[in-house]
């Protein structure tokens, strides 16, 4: 039973965590990856349509990125400190759970002053909480209307690029840190595996009569949190917001009936669908929040095809690859990944596990 941490440990260089997007969103490199056969293929993402036909269905998390990242100054001492805007907890009173850096100057009481590019203070929020040792509860002041408030983080966020992309955000991370068919505003990561896909390959798969659901999972930082217990059944995943409409559970689920290929975009769409499964093994449409941390051994209910990026050691994201995929084949896969010179996370290349 494969259940320890440490198993999930590899030498991952450096050099390999990708910087920058390929050029063309499917240009990037596709390894696929045989569950039955064992077999290792070396494809380009836009292959993906010669794996798919009509009646098969594709799962998607359309979750929207916001800029997330600020930037601001204590008062008194105008020291710098980043916030990170992780989720609202109150719209009317303008809460948010936030993290901040450095985090052993921010005290309950203290007032943060965001300025515009001109160096003008825009916005004010004092700390009204303690959450964990860099979580904060902050509470914003503004006056005006919802809309502007929103208007106003947006103007002072940039967008939240992992800190592995040892880079300053570009204008083209605006574009491409989100996926084409991003809808829903509330994540601050990207659903990455969603990356690759172009709205000419979207098209191209429903035209050949490849069925497209779109479910919704607001990817928080707990999904990259480092897991810190050797054994994975005590470790606790941080909720997340998610939801599954009507319209998604019949794309799917007439698929499965069909016994047609499904495949869920990323381990986000993967964590979205395993959390609403019905006593007969249907998909369920619902809304809530999900912890559902997926290790092996685990029976998966309704995808038998995965698209994933490449992702780092000791995670939980590979941790779930390994549980989908097979642990020896996935570990194998990944050290031809690291031979084979395929770019790793966010902005690498991708898999596809069928």
């Amino acid at each position: 039973m494969r259940t320890k941490l440490s198993q999930f440990k590899f030498d991952l260089p450096e050099s390999l965590i990708a910087q920058y997007p390929t050029q063309e969103r499917d240009q990037s490199r596709l390894m696929v990856v045989d569950r039955k056969t064992g077999k290792i293929e070396h494809r380009i993402f836009k292959d993906l349509l010669e794996y798919f036909d009509d009646g098969d269905a594709l799962i998607f998390n359309n979750t929207k990125v916001f800029p997330a990242r600020m930037y601001g100054k204590k008062e008194k001492t105008g020291a710098k400190i980043e916030v990170f805007l992780l989720r609202e907890l109150n719209a009317e009173a303008k809460l948010w759970d936030v993290l901040v850096d450095p985090a052993r100057k921010i005290r309950v009481g203290n007032k943060l002053y965001f300025a515009d590019d001109k160096g003008n203070d825009i916005l004010v929020a004092e700390v009204v909480d303690n959450t964990t040792s860099r979580g904060r509860t902050i509470r914003f002041f503004y006056d005006g209307t919802d809309e502007q408030f929103r208007d106003v983080l947006k103007q002072l966020g940039s967008m939240p690029l992992p800190k592995y992309i040892s880079r300053i955000p570009e204008d083209l991370d605006d574009e491409r840190y989100q996926t084409v068919y991003a809808k829903e505003t509330g994540a601050v990561a990207a659903p990455t595996a969603g990356l690759h896909f172009s709205r000419e390959l979207l098209k191209r798969l429903e035209i050949k009569g490849t069925n497209l659901a779109e479910v919704t999972l607001h990817v928080g930082l707990g999904t990259f949190r480092s897991i810190d217990v050797e054994d994975l059944s005590k470790h606790k995943m941080d909720a997340e917001y998610y939801s599954i409409p009507q319209k998604a559970a019949d794309v799917v689920n007439k698929a499965k009936e069909g016994n047609h290929r499904i495949c869920a975009v990323g381990t986000t769409s993967m964590r979205t669908i395993e959390t609403s499964v019905s006593a007969t093994g249907q998909l369920k449409p619902s809304e809530g929040w999900t912890n559902l941390f997926i290790y092996p051994p685990y029976d998966f209910s309704i995808a038998n095809a995965m698209i994933t990026n490449f992702h780092l050691p000791k995670t939980s994201l590979i941790i779930m690859i390994a549980a989908f995929g097979g642990f020896e084949l996935i570990m194998e896969a990944y050290q031809e990944a690291i031979k084979e010179k395929y770019r790793f996370f966010s902005y690498g290349d991708a898999m596809l596990i069928i």
